[in-house]
């Protein structure tokens, strides 16, 4: 391949370089400070940009310290406020705090690096003059990179934040979503990215229409997404009805200190306002996660009687996190961070025995909720009340209110789309969700951009499962969205309030919940071995050197 990289670059003006491409290609996965609709085509230029310096290193070890650089300023930056929670909230003191978020950035940045050290070494020997070539290796650069996003959202349980597929929630790749879910969105990404490196790396673009035979792959394959969103893959399911969506924007340190109880009465008084009429009356009332931050076992049948009697008073079902108690009917000690279902008719002494209608988060997150083996030490530097929570059962049978079925998930547990399907697909005793819920507390990152990176999310988890999402934070972003990923209503971050909207369920299943990710797994895997294929036959026909 003809590259510009020479050795022109300084070695400290190329690091300088990868670093801050990778810090603004950050900016790519939440709505501000750049607006929603240039998100995509930052991403893919952002992207390309440190492509074309990642893909001119001339050896596998260049070509891993290049993308672990961009990695490096991509995670560094796009996590930042994991700072937040650390040092604001934990206690941690600012340097170790700081360098924890580096550490980690670091770590995470590796996966990008060994994806662009095996494209590196697969393509050795590969002619890249003609067409068909320049097409494999950019095909192969978008599936290691897909590979190693997915393995970076599996691996130690997961952390797929900032996956690359995450910045095209709109524009034309969006309708691809429910064929091929983030991950197929991140391998369209990563080749139009690397289509562009090699377009404009080429020498000869006069003389060589090869070197733009792959944006004419991706543009193709944006056109097929703009019409894509025409096909129904989804129908209207029950009857639309009225939630509410309350945020009481409680700061953690009053959620957890004093002044919980006069957090809780807010979240009350919120959710108990008189609808403007009758009409408008919500039949779901969403509190956020950990709304009541005290085991319900701990609490009487007298603090439940308020909301079972606010139930009764509005005739709807009321949805509100609270951590759960689970030793009595489990054996040992069990807790779980739950969604607790309050019917009209639930009475308030069965919540702190039974509770029978609950929802238990299965997806935990490392450090919040469970301590990884080895890390005790650095939970202890932290002042904010962790627990060794139980995993919940997946799938878990969805609520049922109405003719609607309604299938909660907690905060962190959206990014993980995989399991979000198995609620959607149901079982041959039940069916799968009409309506998806996710309840989340972002307290702990304060004004930051971690409220609309998981905004993001939750469009994308729309997208690809053709269903509804509403989402009941505590402090941002609360928001209804359709199954088409469009953000119908939200509340300002940060900002007490109540969200009442009309939402209609839907049915039927888009070709990622049949599938899932392995059809884009495969395809990267094919990819792979064909340019490995190609490698290996043009080294074999290699002439033989002359003395």
């Amino acid at each position: 391949m003809h590259t510009t990289d020479s050795q022109a670059l300084p070695q400290s003006l190329r690091v300088t370089l990868l670093l801050v491409l990778g810090g603004l290609h950050a900016l790519s996965f939440s709505i501000g400070p750049l607006p929603a609709w240039t998100l995509p085509f930052y991403q893919i230029a952002l992207l390309a940009m440190a492509s074309s310096q990642i893909m001119a290193a001339r050896t596998m070890r260049q070509a891993f310290g290049r993308a672990w650089l961009f990695g490096l300023g991509h995670f560094g930056v796009g996590v930042y406020w994991l700072y937040i929670s650390m040092h604001q909230y934990g206690g941690m003191p600012a340097l170790l705090a700081g360098l924890a978020v580096l550490l980690l950035a670091a770590a995470l940045a590796v996966f990008l690096g060994a994806a662009a050290a095996l494209w590196q070494r697969l393509r050795h020997n590969l002619n890249p003059d003609a067409w068909p070539a320049r097409l494999l290796l950019a095909a192969a650069w978008a599936s290691c990179w897909t590979l190693a996003e997915w393995l970076r959202g599996t691996l130690f349980t997961g952390f797929p934040w900032l996956n690359i597929g995450y910045a095209h929630a709109e524009g034309m790749f969006a309708g691809w979503a429910p064929v091929v879910g983030v991950y197929g969105l991140a391998w369209m990404s990563a080749f139009s990215a690397a289509a562009i490196a090699q377009f404009t790396a080429s020498k000869d673009k006069n003389q060589n229409p090869s070197s733009a035979a792959g944006i004419g792959a991706a543009l193709l394959l944006g056109l097929i997404g703009i019409g894509l969103p025409h096909i129904a893959w989804v129908q209207a399911d029950g009857t639309p009805f009225i939630v509410r969506l309350v945020q009481g924007n409680v700061d953690q340190a009053d959620k957890f200190g004093p002044s919980m109880d006069q957090g809780i009465r807010r979240y009350y008084e919120l959710a108990d306002l008189p609808a403007k009429s009758p009409k408008d009356a919500p039949r779901l009332i969403v509190l956020p996660e950990t709304v009541i931050p005290v085991l319900q076992s701990r609490l009487a049948p007298e603090f439940w009687q308020d909301w079972t009697e606010l139930a009764k008073r509005h005739q709807a079902d009321v949805i509100l996190g609270v951590p759960m108690d689970r030793s009595q009917s489990q054996g040992g000690v069990q807790y779980t961070n739950s969604a607790l279902l309050i019917r009209p008719d639930t009475r308030p002494q069965d919540i702190p025995v039974s509770a029978a209608s609950f929802y238990d988060k299965h997806h935990l997150v490392p450090f919040g909720e469970f301590i990884p083996t080895g890390f005790r030490w650095f939970v202890d530097m932290m002042q904010i009340p962790l627990g060794d929570f139980h995993r919940g059962a997946l799938p878990q049978a969805p609520f049922v209110l109405g003719n609607n079925r309604v299938a909660p998930n907690i905060c962190y547990e959206d990014v993980f789309g995989e399991e979000i399907l198995q609620s959607v697909r149901g079982t041959a005793q039940a069916p799968g969700a009409s309506l998806l819920l996710n309840l989340s507390n972002l307290g702990w990152f304060g004004d930051s951009w971690a409220l609309s990176q998981h905004l993001q999310i939750s469009r994308m988890r729309a997208l690809e499962t053709g269903r509804p999402m509403l989402r009941a934070t505590n402090t941002g972003m609360t928001a209804a969205i359709d199954p088409n990923g469009r953000i119908r209503a939200a509340l300002p971050a940060l900002k007490p309030g109540v969200l009442d909207v009309e939402v209609q369920g839907t049915q039927g299943l888009t070709p990622y919940v049949r599938l899932g990710n392995l059809p884009v797994l495969i395809w990267s895997l094919i990819i792979l071995a064909l340019l490995l294929w190609h490698s290996r036959r043009n080294s074999h026909h290699r002439p033989e050197p002359t003395a």
